[in-house]
């Protein structure tokens, strides 16, 4: 059992298998279908490319570890929102908690829903392409039609299947997961098996590509290397997401540890596989000059599917948005949650349906919410202003290891992060470089997440005023 609220529990129904699907079905979206073309622009070889995903792999590795031990030391729901509240104090569990539910996650949430609406759009030829009416405000246009009432029903299923038993909502993810893993492979398979490639590929370059969009300065050297990180570092992104369920996974102190590093080996080998067979089957060059409207996974699946590729890639991303939108959804309703039970955000989110024992209320308020931004289309402006609010969260959640270290000494501590003190200073330390870095070149992004992050802090003093201890 996990968290008590009137009687009633969570209940810790998450296995291994069910943990390593939710953490690795959230990191596998999007990214390994759109980001090689950019990176191979960015730094010009196949190898380069790899190494990339490599790097990125090893540090997203280094904060997976770190955040083995605090969330094997305190498996409860919540994750970062306990770690950090305990740590740094209340004020700063509750900011990160309201980052989440206002814009990182929810936002994140309703940009996988449209993106779904827009794949069934593809494979249904269009059918959803014709709105009702378009309401102007100002220079921007907010349609709705067939697209975004699908992308509302995606919220809704997703969300009633989560207000299923946790562990009913485990196996679904693992299902999912499977399926989304299963249509990666059989790309690179396919792209082995069936197309003409080459090895010859990987002594190429891809400097004479088109790169429509690349930023001439993000070509070539350390700053061309650092723009590929960041690529890379965005299709790993997800990798913490098991420790907002942390109360509710079997044998916390043995399986939580194994969930990050297994979930991490998966996907990292899945990424390797998929960009050698991407490479194996076009130059550099047509990587680097494949349009924005296309994507590697699509001209790679066209040498050996033709036509069909389209299709079979559209099925294979909207496979890879609804399980990342699944585990996204079951994982994050706990940080409101846990913000509700601690008295510090809205009270009725803290109650546990019985029967069930999910948080169904908090999961509701989510999917509301997520739909709000959906209808809005300004999930894709918020998720990249709070990018900045969210890495400076990530680090202060991290550098929480150091501070348990001293102030608990004594503590127990069922797993400890592998390399300490050197593995999780090299995550902060690339944090810190990619929060500089982030001020360097978007300062008004960068600017715009922290008030955005801000906001929350009215709602704060109402809720410490209410329930001061």
């Amino acid at each position: 059992m996990s968290v008590e609220k009137d009687g009633v529990s969570l209940v810790r129904g998450l296995s291994l298998t069910a943990a390593i699907s939710v953490n690795a079905g959230n990191m596998v979206g999007t990214g390994i279908f759109l980001k090689s073309r950019v990176m191979t622009c960015n730094v010009g070889t196949p190898g380069l490319v790899m190494l990339v995903w490599v790097v990125a792999g090893l540090l997203t590795l280094a904060g997976a570890l770190t955040y083995a031990e605090l969330a094997a030391m305190m498996p409860e729901a919540g994750g970062e929102y306990v770690i950090l509240r305990r740590a740094w104090g209340r004020p700063f569990g509750f900011l990160y908690g309201w980052t989440i539910f206002f814009v990182a996650r929810t936002g994140s949430q309703a940009a996988l829903a449209v993106g779904s609406a827009i794949f069934i759009n593809i494979l249904t030829g269009g059918a959803l392409s014709h709105p009702f009416y378009t309401l102007h405000l100002g220079q921007q246009g907010i349609s709705f039609g067939p697209l975004q009432l699908v992308a509302l029903a995606t919220v809704a299923i997703v969300t009633a299947i989560n207000c299923l038993t946790v562990a009913a909502s485990g196996r679904i993810a693992s299902v999912l997961t499977g399926i989304k893993f299963a249509l990666l492979a059989a790309i690179g398979v396919g792209a082995f098996a069936l197309a003409y490639g080459s090895w010859s590929h990987f002594a190429m370059s891809g400097a004479a590509g088109v790169c429509e969009n690349v930023s001439p300065e993000a070509r070539g050297g350390l700053a061309g290397f650092g723009a590929a990180m960041l690529g890379a570092l965005w299709a790993y992104d997800g990798w913490n997401n098991i420790t907002p369920l942390s109360g509710e996974v079997r044998n916390p102190q043995r399986n939580i540890p194994l969930t990050f590093m297994g979930s991490m080996a998966i996907v990292a080998g899945l990424y390797l596989f998929v960009n050698l067979a991407y490479f194996f089957v076009l130059t550099p060059s047509q990587i680097a000059s494949v349009g924005v409207s296309s994507s590697v996974a699509t001209e790679t699946v066209r040498r050996f599917l033709g036509a069909s590729a389209t299709g079979f890639v559209a099925a294979s991303l909207l496979s890879s948005s609804l399980g990342a939108m699944h585990s996204s959804m079951l994982a994050n309703a706990r940080v409101p949650f846990a913000m509700a039970r601690d008295g510090i955000f809205f009270h009725k989110l803290a109650a546990v349906a019985p029967g069930v024992r999910i948080p169904r209320n908090a999961l509701i308020a989510q999917g509301l919410w997520a739909g709000v931004l959906a209808l809005s289309g300004s999930y894709d402006l918020l998720t990249d202003y709070v990018i900045f609010a969210s890495w400076l969260l990530y680090g202060l959640t991290a550098a929480s290891v150091f501070v348990f270290r001293r102030r608990l000494p004594h503590a127990e501590r069922p797993y400890r992060t592998w390399g300490y003190p050197v593995v999780p200073a090299i995550f902060l330390l690339v944090t810190a470089c990619l929060l500089l870095n982030t001020l360097r070149t978007g300062p008004v992004q960068a600017f715009s997440g922290l008030g955005l992050m801000a906001m929350g802090l009215p709602f704060y003093l109402y809720w410490t005023r209410r329930n001061p201890s």
